[in-house]
C-alpha cells in the first residue's frame, strides 16, 4: 500500500524499508525489514523500532485530523521486549485517543513468530496545516 509523501527515498520510512499494508485512522499496520536496521550486535536497533511506531502511529494521527491539517508529533516511549535478528517485523498501530488537538496511539511490534519485539505510545499534536509558501 502506497501512501503519499512516502513513496520515495527522500523520507526516512522509505529508507529504513517500511512498507504499509494497512491505513485508516483508528489503526495503521507497516512491517519493516529487520536486515539494514540493526546494531552492531546485529540485533533491531531500538531506534528503528521507535522509528516504525511513529511512522505507523503519526500516519494515523494524519489520517485523524484530515487533509487539512497536519499531525506533529511531540511525545513517544517505548519498551523494548525481546529482540528480533531477521526477517521483517510488524507494527500495529492502535487509536488510544483522538481528539481535536491531540492523539495518542499504541503500537506493538511483533517478530515472525508473533512475539512482542516493543511496546510504544505516540501522542501527535493536530494543527491546522500552514499556508503553502508562495513561490
Amino acid at each position: 500500500m502506497a501512501l503519499h509523501g512516502f513513496a520515495d527515498g527522500e523520507h526516512l520510512a522509505a529508507r529504513m524499508g517500511i512498507e504499509f499494508v494497512e491505513a485508516s485512522p483508528d489503526r495503521v499496520v507497516g512491517r519493516m525489514p529487520v536486515a539494514g536496521n540493526t546494531q552492531p550486535y546485529g540485533l533491531l536497533h531500538g531506534g528503528a523500532s521507535c522509528v516504525l511506531a511513529e511512522t505507523l502511529g503519526s500516519t494515523a494521527a494524519a489520517l485523524h485530523a484530515g487533509p487539512d491539517r497536519v499531525a506533529v508529533g511531540i511525545e513517544i516511549n517505548a519498551t523494548h521486549h525481546r529482540s528480533a535478528t531477521s526477517g521483517h517485523v510488524t507494527g500495529v498501530a492502535t487509536k488510544a485517543h483522538a481528539g481535536n488537538t491531540l492523539a495518542t496511539y499504541e503500537i506493538v511490534i511483533t517478530d515472525e513468530q508473533d512475539r512482542r519485539v516493543c511496546t510504544a505510545r505516540l501522542t501527535c499534536m493536530l494543527r491546522d496545516r500552514p499556508p503553502a509558501s508562495a513561490a
